[in-house]
């Protein structure tokens, strides 16, 4: 019996079922599938010169609708942000910076990137700091972001030709009643809670798995549905792990230990207040993290899971670092990996802070603090190589672990698509490490 190629997974250029199967728009799907058509690749037995010839062809009747393309998915890129925003104002739940937004786009015209440079210039001086605008000078749009900022600065109170402009203002915000911190009534938490933690960074400084306390909700760790994500799949990329301590919230049951599988458990409004108000789910959650101490939480849940979280949050520890997943499915999977990438078994030492990383199309770079990892082309037995630098072309040479062992500038690794998790692992062993002495003598 024959085989028949599944349609789904076939790929049939020149069908535009194909490419709406891709995610574009049907009439964008006509377009590529009609330039596939008019400009058919050649057969491999063609001569070099003219199947390059017909790739250029296709490549120029494409380039309208691959233009067409990016300007649908920036207009739908700024439709989705300021969306965002307005149905938090609807809903009572935005902040100065978010109105700040807003009164950009209305009054100035500002697209989504002006009008966020907007109000952190209109922050900043509301808020009596320092004239500062953080803006990519390699931005092809840099001079119209700065621009956006000082508008903002100005509309703030910013006055850059008043000497003491930052003291007047930093005085004025000191007394101002909306930058005081909000009085605390009796009976609410004087701590914020998990709904309000910021999302997962690589800035804090890294923790041990034993020290790390996850707390995941039901519907999203079990692996179903867009962006979604298995928690043991997750775990089994990091190494140690195991030792860390996972708390599952459950529609059947609160709070409970991870189980070995589970299926995805919608929870509805009214469930979700019977939980809230259940005294044995604050039992619970305290015998699940009793006798353990934590130096970083992340909370991996949304909507009524994360209400039932917040009603618990007297009982969750006080640490060093309390983050919380944000924003669409495939955001909160991509902080939960940023998160898990902070744990360590305890055994060396780790470089922490912000790793900045350098363009793809120019050859990727990662920098941390005074080292630069770059990637050094494939190794001869095969694989790849990272080399970290001190300067450029001067390898890391003379640094060793806190064990004594020394490290070696040059990182061989197999698997060019972890490309990007090789180079930060090398630059937080690189980040924990220090001089030789033999290093130091000879300095």
């Amino acid at each position: 019996m024959t085989n028949v190629p599944d349609p789904v997974d076939s790929f049939d250029p020149k069908d535009p079922n194909t490419w709406i199967r891709r995610g574009r728009t049907p009439d964008h799907a006509a377009a590529l599938a009609q330039a596939w058509r008019d400009f058919p690749d050649l057969e491999p037995n063609a001569p070099l010169d003219a199947r390059m010839a017909r790739s250029r062809e296709r490549v120029a009747a494409m380039r309208p609708v691959n233009e067409a393309i990016r300007a649908h998915t920036e207009a739908q890129r700024q439709a989705d942000n300021f969306g965002f925003l307005e149905r938090k104002a609807t809903a009572g739940q935005v902040d100065d910076r978010d109105l700040a937004i807003l009164r950009a786009r209305d009054s100035y015209a500002y697209d989504w990137d002006r009008a966020v440079q907007y109000s952190r210039g209109w922050y900043a001086a509301h808020a009596g700091w320092e004239y500062r605008p953080s803006i990519d000078g390699r931005a092809d749009d840099a001079h119209a972001l700065k621009a956006a900022y000082d508008s903002g600065f100005h509309d703030g109170g910013g006055d850059r030709t008043d000497l003491f402009d930052a003291a007047r203002r930093s005085n004025a915000a000191a007394l101002r009643t909306s930058n005081l911190p909000p009085v605390v009534e009796a009976g609410l938490p004087s701590r914020p809670l998990p709904s309000q933690w910021p999302l997962p960074s690589d800035q804090p400084r890294p923790a041990r798995w034993a020290r790390r306390l996850l707390i995941v909700s039901a519907e999203q760790g079990a692996g179903e549905g867009a962006g979604s994500f298995r928690v043991r799949d997750e775990l089994s990329r990091f190494p140690g792990a195991d030792a860390m301590t996972v708390v599952v919230v459950t529609a059947s049951s609160g709070f409970t230990a991870l189980p070995a599988q589970w299926s995805p458990e919608p929870l509805n409004p009214t469930r979700a207040s019977e939980l809230v108000d259940d005294p044995r789910q604050i039992r619970r959650l305290q015998e699940l993290i009793a006798a353990r101490d934590f130096d970083d939480v992340l909370v991996a849940a949304d909507g009524e899971y994360l209400r039932i979280i917040d009603a618990a949050a007297s009982s969750l520890p006080l640490c060093r670092t309390m983050e919380r997943t944000r924003n669409t499915p495939l955001q909160q999977r991509a902080h939960l990996r940023t998160w898990l990438a902070r744990g360590f078994a305890g055994e060396l030492n780790l470089g922490a802070g912000h790793i900045r990383w350098g363009k793809v199309t120019k050859g990727l770079t990662g920098k941390l603090g005074e080292f630069t990892a770059r990637y050094a082309g494939r190794a001869e037995g095969g694989g790849h190589l990272i080399v970290i630098e001190i300067a450029p072309g001067t390898p890391a040479v003379g640094f060793v672990r806190a064990d004594g062992s020394p490290l070696n500038p040059t990182i061989a690794f197999s698997n060019k698509a972890k490309l990007r998790d090789e180079m930060a692992a090398a630059l937080r062993a690189f980040g924990g490490a220090t001089p030789s002495f033999a290093s130091l003598l000879a300095a």
